[in-house]
């Protein structure tokens, strides 16, 4: 679990990228000259990781200079607003997970910015598939999901599983693992991936829906076993874990995915440019490494690609949401 960042972190978390190669046209183009990236997470994380990647390209191909400002808060809205309110001309962006805009417009009211009205959707960047893994307190000789679906309806009361937090992506994805399983499931909220998995690495829940990022090293030290992941495809990451569709829940085959955006009313010249580079940089073997060791694959796209991609998740998640009858504490 990465530790608290300390102030020395914290200030230099807003500390400006400034190299020298500029991408030759920039400057006819009247690109701004410095760019802020911002940024709804801590230092140190996979976002965090992902926005200084962004922040680099973005240097070496369109502006003098870019920083990224970690503006940490509200779990992640805070960053929107900051973005909503700035100036539409690319020198300012956000890098964010695609839930902070499919999913809180359905969960937080009232939400102070419109995804579809304040935003302007620029690209994908990376994305990252769930996987149910179980822990410590399940017994060994449950290897596959239908052990476990059998151990859970004759062990009910140690039925749990545990989730980055109430309100979360794998919060909702473990409600509708429940709701496609037929499965009775007691759901332990945590602040945030790493404190769940190190609950179930203790033995305080039998399971955690979580990315494949946070489970990555723990499953190759043993410490956990995953039995399922959300990918249309097997998994890039657990080769011997089958896909929730391949097991019959069709339903989870949803995925988190990081994307840049800009703010609404962005020239379409822009948007492309920042797109433009966003691709270009997917397509760096030493990029694919570096997501592939968060347990993330490259995952590139056009704005009209990413803004179909946020509507088609903010329609599907909003009946789920409504069903659930989750409400966040104020």
């Amino acid at each position: 679990m990465n530790e608290a960042p300390s102030r020395r972190q914290w200030l230099a978390s807003a500390t400006a990228v400034s190299l020298s190669l500029v991408w030759p046209g920039a400057r006819s183009q009247t690109w701004p000259d410095s760019v802020r990236v911002l940024c709804g997470y801590p230092p140190g994380g996979s976002v965090d990781t992902v926005s200084r990647r962004l922040a680099d390209q973005l240097v070496r191909r369109l502006a003098r200079t870019s920083i990224v400002e970690n503006r940490v808060g509200a779990a992640g809205r805070l960053a929107v607003d900051v973005l909503k309110n700035a100036p539409s001309d690319g020198s300012t962006l956000l890098v964010t997970p695609a839930s902070v805009l499919t999913m809180y417009p359905h969960i937080y009211r009232p939400l102070g910015y419109d995804v579809f009205a304040d935003l302007a959707p620029v690209a994908m960047l990376a994305s990252t598939e769930f996987c149910l893994a179980i822990g410590s307190s399940v017994p060994p000789h449950v290897q596959t999901f239908d052990d476990f679906i059998g151990w859970c309806k004759a062990n009910p009361a140690h039925a749990s599983c545990g989730n980055a937090g109430a309100g979360s992506f794998p919060h909702f994805m473990a409600l509708l693992l429940a709701r496609e399983a037929a499965l009775e499931l007691t759901h332990v909220p945590y602040r945030g991936g790493s404190a769940a998995m190190l609950a179930l690495t203790g033995g305080q829940v039998s399971a955690a829906l979580a990315t494949e990022g946070s489970a990555l090293a723990l499953e190759q030290a043993g410490k956990l076993r995953v039995l399922a992941t959300s990918g249309a495809q097997q998994s890039n990451f657990f080769a011997k874990a089958p896909t929730f569709a391949a097991l019959g829940l069709k339903a989870l085959t949803h995925r988190e995915w990081f994307a840049v955006v800009a703010p609404g009313r962005t020239p379409a010249r822009v948007v492309q440019g920042v797109a433009d580079t966003a691709n270009a940089m997917l397509g760096e073997p030493e990029v694919r490494d570096a997501w592939a060791r968060l347990g993330l694959l490259t995952t590139g796209s056009t704005p009209s690609e990413l803004a179909s991609a946020l509507r088609a998740e903010h329609d599907f998640w909003g009946p789920i949401i409504k069903a659930s009858g989750f409400t966040p504490e104020a």
